[in-house]
């Protein structure tokens, strides 16, 4: 029976899976968005959210154990230097994941992860959308004010 087991072992040892969410966890932080199967972003996600949580507090415990994970100083500089300072005020969440479709050959689910505060065209859309006003009112009065106007121009 499977009781409280909650993780997704994908079908790989654990020390095989270790090292499959660490170098993904590697990729995600250098490239801030990867391209992978629905089931590894989730087991990602439940990976690497609580290392880029450790992320807000620069001191020597917290980057002693981010390297302990990742074993790269590249990504751990990287998350601590960078990322950190853009996720300092987000209270959690900082990963997206976006679904893709099916993969062309054995029909995997497909899907980008990406750290949410790295996506410029998403970021300009919610300033846009927050700016706009949105009532059913203003569209049927602007509706009747230009009909008779596009009469009278007639």
């Amino acid at each position: 029976m499977r009781h409280n087991k909650k993780f997704n072992h994908l079908g790989r040892t654990k020390s095989h899976r270790d090292a499959l969410l660490a170098n993904m966890t590697i990729s995600l932080i250098m490239h801030k968005r990867i391209v992978t199967t629905l089931a590894k972003a989730k087991a990602l996600r439940i990976y690497a959210e609580p290392l880029i949580n450790r992320a807000k507090t620069d001191d020597t415990a917290n980057r002693r154990v981010v390297f302990r994970y990742l074993q790269n100083k590249e990504a751990v500089t990287e998350l601590f230097q960078n990322i950190s300072q853009k996720i300092a005020d987000r209270p959690g969440g900082y990963t997206r994941i976006l679904k893709l479709g099916n993969r062309l050959g054995d029909n995997a689910k497909t899907c980008f992860i990406e750290l949410v505060d790295y996506n410029e065209n998403m970021l300009k859309a919610s300033k846009d959308a927050k700016k706009a006003p949105r009532t059913r009112r203003s569209k049927s009065k602007k509706a009747e004010e230009a009909a008779p106007a596009a009469e009278s121009a007639e």
